[in-house]
């Protein structure tokens, strides 16, 4: 789900490409900056003010919003992506960054229930949404059961794409908790991991459905164990 201020800047970046060491993140940074410069329109509710500093003004948006249950306000550079805004003013560092390009996935939140790219999503357009990072997966010091199958079955390695598969597969199984592997498969095929063969995550993704649907059900021994010779 992708703003229209996102895909005029997509729009930019693939017409006026920046060459060079660290072009994407100079780019990105570049590009949202044309794009505020000729927004003329703000989201409802959206305060922008600017501030004094020495030598030259700087602006900052004001902003509210439902982050992990609970209302929310935070003032932050208008140019700053939601991905920027939730780990940079808000703290919740459960967000990776990734490759700020929508490719690998790693950055993914939901926004009222949807998975999105937090690094190409403007904090603007976070106004008055419902936003839930991996720090509001947990509720009331219980682990999701996604949580405990993960973790259970060894899904996650290194562990640095593990928050976007599981708030992925959060979604996946609130609208599907009988989803097949091919379904699951489908819904994670946007979020990549450079450690896994992805076969764990697929049987902790099948495993905390079962749970979810009340099955009390046991992984096989091999994808504990691995296999005997």
């Amino acid at each position: 789900m992708r703003s229209p201020l996102v895909e005029l800047f997509l729009l930019l970046a693939r017409r006026f490409p920046i060459p060079g060491a660290y072009s994407s993140n100079v780019g990105i940074w570049l590009k949202f900056e044309v794009v505020l410069l000729f927004r003329t329109i703000t989201p409802n509710g959206v305060t922008v003010r600017s501030e004094s500093m020495p030598g030259r003004r700087k602006q900052r948006a004001h902003i509210k919003f439902t982050l992990n249950g609970e209302q929310t306000e935070v003032a932050f550079a208008p140019h700053k992506t939601l991905l920027e805004v939730v780990r940079e003013d808000l703290g919740l560092t459960g967000t990776k960054h990734g490759c700020e390009l929508g490719e690998c996935g790693v950055c993914t939140v939901l926004v009222d229930g949807q998975p999105v790219l937090s690094c190409l999503f403007l904090g603007l357009d976070a106004e008055g949404r419902d936003v839930t990072t991996i720090e509001g997966m947990a509720e009331g010091g219980q682990l999701h059961p996604l949580q405990e199958t993960f973790a259970d079955l060894g899904a996650a390695q290194c562990g640095y794409c593990t928050p976007a598969f599981l708030l992925v597969a959060k979604e996946l199984l609130e609208k599907n908790v009988n989803a097949s592997r091919e379904e699951i498969k489908e819904a994670l095929a946007g979020n990549l991991c450079r450690c896994t063969g992805y076969i764990k995550i697929y049987e902790a993704v099948e495993w905390a459905a079962a749970r979810m649907r009340g099955e009390h059900t046991e992984p096989a021994h091999e994808s504990i164990y691995g296999f005997d010779v």
